[in-house]
């Protein structure tokens, strides 16, 4: 990969739909599934489905913000690929871990992203999604990445709709 790309951290819900859109997003170079925000050291699947490690299913999106995207974008399609106003999961998933968050890296990022939480409160969304700064990623098990690619099939609480212009 290049020394150019910069890493971004969606979680929205089952990180297998939100990787799903990431994957096939334009200046998307690589994207990885797994685990942030909890307090216990590289969580396996089963201890963050207990609901008691603090962990939030996250995607990793590693991107080319030069030539290809932004982060403006993949804030964007992260709002425009999952209900962010659901407050206990997404879609049928309900717990901790599935919940709408975007984990900033620095205070460029942060700020995008209240812009856009900001544009959905004015058009009269109730905007669930939490903003916290990225800490540790833990990479899920090998069988989570690129699921439904491997699967060959479509993600059940996922679903692409346009919001922004």
């Amino acid at each position: 990969m290049s020394n150019n790309l910069k890493k971004a951290y969606f979680a929205s819900g089952c990180f297998w739909g939100t990787e799903y859109y990431f994957m096939k997003a334009s200046g998307v170079v690589h994207t990885a599934v797994g685990f942030m925000g909890g307090y216990v050291d590289n969580p396996t699947y089963e201890q963050v489905c207990k609901k008691n490690t603090g962990h939030l299913e996250t995607t990793e999106v590693s991107y080319d913000p030069y030539n290809k995207t932004s982060y403006e974008e993949l804030v964007k399609l992260f709002f425009e690929t999952h209900d962010f106003t659901q407050t206990n999961g997404q879609g049928p998933d309900i717990g901790p871990q599935y919940l709408s968050c975007i984990f900033y890296s620095d205070e460029k990022e942060k700020e995008i992203a209240e812009k856009y939480i900001n544009i959905l409160l004015n058009r009269g969304y109730k905007v669930a999604t939490l903003l916290k700064p990225a800490s540790t990623f833990w990479k899920a098990e090998e069988y989570h990445q690129q699921y439904y690619e491997h699967k060959g099939s479509l993600p059940y609480c996922h679903r692409y709709k346009k919001i922004f212009d």
